[in-house]
């Protein structure tokens, strides 16, 4: 398996988890009722940290269906340089602290981690114009 494919292995159970925890801090919240229910009614907002976990992962969701375009297209190609090899490593390591960051409540530094991985994914997305 290339590097590329482990690394988008990895940014999937990255966003499995984030569901994971976003689901519970949520249940944290609601109770398990809520969480049975068909969710129909209408809940008041969530608190400040669980309303962080789940606007975090809704994010993720925004970015990774496009990192994953970015891997398989070059993978399909047959590309594997440094564009991709570090656009991988700046796509995944940026979202892990750009998580970390938002839950946290810091502003502004976790935008330029937002950046570093969505230029990661940008990285990896050309490489398949640059082979070589």
């Amino acid at each position: 398996m290339s590097f590329e494919l482990m690394v988008l292995a990895a940014a999937s159970l990255w966003g499995f988890l984030q569901l994971v925890v976003a689901a519970q801090a949520a249940n944290a919240q609601y109770g398990l009722q809520w969480a049975a229910s068909p969710r129909d009614a209408a809940m008041p907002p969530l608190k400040p940290i669980p309303g962080r976990i789940n606007r975090n992962f809704r994010n993720y969701m925004e970015t990774f269906p496009f990192f994953a375009a970015a891997v398989l297209t070059a993978q399909t190609a047959g590309v594997h340089n440094d564009l991709t090899y570090w656009g991988s490593i700046a796509y995944i390591g940026g979202r892990i602290a750009y998580t970390a960051l938002y839950i946290s409540g810091i502003p502004l530094v976790r935008s330029l981690f937002w950046n570093i991985a969505a230029f990661g994914m940008l990285a990896v997305l050309a490489a398949p114009f640059f082979p070589r």
